[in-house]
């Protein structure tokens, strides 16, 4: 039998305050979603001045991200790239980038989404917050 690691709200809270700290730091107004190794919401926060449809458009890139297990700009690329049938993908909607999974010795445990400014940006903001876990 396997050990699978797991995300703990501890580890919850320290990717979110130091994703928020990013975008704040670079003022940006931003939703920012933190999902499990199945795509489920385990945390989602708006600033101040994010757009009601960041909301929506980050735990979607969070979800993207877990279940692929990829960074959800691949998925963008893909499609960019010609191949629409991606579009018709199941359970994938967030194919934009800005959702970037968190790797634990090679398995996936979750993923932050993030929206509300450019997509690299949003992408930044993530990488960020997962960084703060060492």
């Amino acid at each position: 039998m396997k050990t699978k690691h797991s995300l703990e709200l501890a580890d919850v809270k320290t990717i979110a305050a130091a994703a928020e700290a990013e975008a704040l730091r670079n003022q940006w107004a931003v939703s920012i979603a933190i999902v499990d190794d199945g795509g489920h919401l385990l945390w989602l926060q708006r600033l101040d001045g994010a757009a009601p449809i960041s909301a929506q458009i980050a735990p979607a890139k969070a979800h993207t991200s877990a279940l692929g297990r990829r960074e959800s700009k691949v998925y963008e690329d893909v499609i960019n790239g010609g191949r629409m049938s991606f579009l018709s993908a199941p359970a994938l909607q967030g194919m934009l980038e800005g959702g970037v999974p968190i790797l634990r010795e090679g398995q996936c445990i979750g993923a932050v989404g993030v929206s509300g400014v450019k997509s690299p940006e949003d992408a930044q903001i993530a990488r960020a917050g997962i960084a703060a876990l060492g």
